[in-house]
């Protein structure tokens, strides 16, 4: 049994016991790891958690807190330390006897309360409950020593993909990695993680589940990882996006609508110039005069321009009905959406043949 004591619930009478971090054995690398004596532990073979900071910013040594899932109290003895990340990320794992009050938590069914494990930042004292540490359990110690699968050098910290092959990659590897992918939009949309990645060496079922491990990108990147993050969600719920220039507002349709266009501002109807006040639109709706600003006016014939321009460039994907520019080579096309990178033929607008291939490769 483990007894763990929170740090501000502390008195001077009070000596907490050590943090997880202190005292658990890295368990990936204690049955392969060779102990140096009877009772001896290799400092290599402590457990290493890696958070990232909302207070810091950055990539950060964590702490392993536990506290009582009923009252959320930090004095609770768990009943079994944690052997992995399952029994750490995932809810009623592990259960305990909390001793936050004189009588102890039990649930509706009289039974003990289980074990909420969380984190702090070991790099600055906490900030309270807005001092958010996720945890970044890919990331790991290189005790090993594996070489990056990319640049192939030996870095002390490394990310370890979550394949059968346990892929290792150093951060800057990792980083670029995902830079790449998302300037090509290459992100996947997961049913149950997200937008994510999977291990660039192709390995299946090792898409990364924590997506604040993508956090540790600049802040810049990371917006725009949750921009396109949003417009697939969007367009796998079978919504539209906004063809505005600038716009890209996403619209989840109902299919029943009677598609009324509206000015988003005032929910009044389509208009150009400003939009009335709020007195004139209370009126009659049919005798409404709206005064036009030649200007704005000018700038909505150029996006109707746009869009009649795009629609006789280019042509929809016949699988995703993505619009795509062809600006040359062959008639083999490939659909570069996240997710679906369908083989067409230009001419034909559909699947990829060989009979396309012999009849107009090149036209």
């Amino acid at each position: 049994m483990h007894s763990m004591v929170a740090e501000e619930e502390v008195t001077p009478e009070e000596v907490p016991s050590k943090p997880l971090c202190e005292t658990l054995l890295d368990v990936q690398f204690q049955n392969e790891e060779k102990v140096q004596g009877p009772g001896t532990v290799c400092e290599h073979e402590r457990v290493h958690f890696f958070v990232h900071c909302s207070q810091c910013n950055k990539l950060c040594k964590g702490k392993l807190r536990v506290r009582c899932s009923l009252c959320k109290g930090g004095a609770f003895t768990v009943h079994r330390d944690p052997e992995c990340w399952d029994d750490v990320l995932k809810c009623r794992r592990i259960s305990g006897h909390c001793e936050s009050y004189e009588i102890a938590c039990v649930d509706n069914n009289g039974d003990p309360p289980c074990a909420e494990f969380y984190f702090k930042c070991a790099e600055h004292v906490s900030g309270g409950e807005k001092d958010f540490a996720a945890p970044l359990n890919l990331v790991k110690m290189n005790t090993k020593g594996v070489p990056c699968l990319a640049c192939t050098d030996i870095s002390e910290i490394v990310l370890v993909f979550p394949c059968a092959s346990k892929h290792v990659t150093c951060l800057d590897c990792f980083l670029h990695y995902c830079r790449s992918r998302l300037l090509e939009r290459q992100f996947m949309p997961h049913p149950d993680v997200g937008y994510t990645l999977s291990c660039p060496a192709g390995c299946e079922n090792s898409f990364i589940e924590e997506i604040h491990h993508f956090k540790l990108l600049i802040r810049e990147e990371y917006d725009r990882y949750q921009h396109f993050a949003t417009e697939e969600y969007v367009l796998q719920a079978g919504g539209v996006l906004c063809p505005q220039p600038g716009c890209g507002m996403g619209l989840l349709v109902d299919p029943d609508c009677k598609k009324y266009v509206f000015c988003r501002n005032c929910l009044q109807g389509y208009h150009l110039g400003d939009c009335l006040p709020d007195s004139v639109n209370d009126g009659d709706s049919s005798s409404c005069e709206y005064s036009v600003d030649p200007n704005r006016a000018a700038e909505a014939r150029w996006d109707e321009a746009s869009n009649v321009t795009i629609k006789v460039l280019t042509k929809p994907c016949p699988k995703c009905r993505t619009a795509t520019e062809r600006d040359g080579g062959c008639m083999h096309m490939v659909c570069t959406r996240s997710g679906c990178g369908f083989e067409w033929c230009w001419i034909c607008q559909t699947e990829w043949t060989r009979d396309c291939m012999g009849a107009h490769w090149f036209g």
